[in-house]
């Protein structure tokens, strides 16, 4: 069985984002022989001369356009800005150019998350603009589908377009559990169909 590596690339503030990815990582880790690569992106300064260390306080290290080139698929999390994807993400996907022009991410799987403070703070919206460049860069995008229970009766986050969170104006709310299904669901998905399409394409990379 050929090894498989997802790459759940995220940005997060406050942890709600984060706790999504850990989650979607744990399905896509569920299937055999699949490893899920945890990479976050540096926050954007209004301050131009600021710069960020190269390595993160805590947690995963930052992306690297090459972790894009070397993925069998991709989880992108951003938590929601005005009802589009955070700056730092971005800011990121607006630099991989080179990944563009070579077809690093042609013909892979990818999916898409995010949080927001509030049930209609944008998250579906967010989920949609996040795809735009996905399609760009030729993807295969997924959803979540209504197969799911969670999907029918979740009272908080969760959407056909991808696992979302609400995590309250003070980011005081847990993940309930339809939105830890629905992300475990997520990743194990996104492993299975990465999956199927490297097994079409043996003599892929």
């Amino acid at each position: 069985m050929q090894t498989l590596n997802l790459l759940v690339l995220y940005y997060s503030r406050h942890g709600a984002t984060r706790q999504l990815a850990e989650l979607i990582a744990e399905g896509i880790e569920s299937v055999s022989g699949a490893n899920a690569i945890l990479r976050t992106v540096p926050s954007v300064s209004t301050v131009s001369e600021a710069v960020a260390a190269q390595i993160p306080p805590s947690g995963p290290p930052y992306a690297e356009y090459a972790d894009l080139a070397n993925c069998d698929g991709l989880a992108l999390g951003s938590p929601t800005r005005f009802g589009n994807m955070a700056a730092a993400m971005k800011f990121f996907l607006d630099g991989s150019t080179s990944e563009w022009l070579q077809g690093s991410l042609t013909g892979k799987p990818a999916c898409v998350f995010t949080s927001s403070s509030s049930m209609h703070g944008g998250q579906e919206s967010t989920l949609l603009t996040m795809m735009i460049p996905l399609f760009h860069h030729g993807m295969l995008l997924m959803g979540l589908p209504y197969s799911l229970p969670e999907l029918h009766h979740t009272s908080s986050g969760g959407t056909p377009y991808g696992v979302t969170h609400v995590a309250g104006g003070s980011n005081q709310l847990a993940i309930s559990k339809d939105e830890q299904s629905l992300a475990f669901a997520q990743g194990r998905q996104l492993a299975q169909y990465a999956q199927l399409l490297k097994q079409a394409k043996p003599n892929a990379r």
